[in-house]
C-alpha cells in the first residue's frame, strides 16, 4: 500500500513540475509531465484513456 501512494505522490510531484516547467521559457516541462501523467495512469483510468490516444497517435504518425 506504501508503495501506491509513494508512486500517486511521485507522478503528482512530476506533473506539477511539469506544468511549472511550461511556464518557464528555459525549463523543458514535458520532460517530468509526461512520465508524471505515465505513472499516474496506472491508478486513474481517465489519465490510461488519455495515454493510450497520445501513444497511439504517435505510433500512427511514426508509420507515416
Amino acid at each position: 500500500m506504501l508503495k501506491h501512494s509513494l508512486k500517486i505522490v511521485l507522478g503528482i510531484v512530476l506533473v506539477f513540475i511539469g506544468i511549472v516547467g511550461g511556464l518557464i521559457p528555459i525549463f523543458q516541462g514535458w520532460v517530468f509531465g509526461v512520465p508524471g501523467l505515465i505513472i499516474l495512469a496506472e491508478y486513474f483510468p481517465p489519465l490510461k484513456k488519455i495515454v493510450n490516444w497520445a501513444k497511439k497517435k504517435y505510433l500512427d504518425k511514426k508509420e507515416n
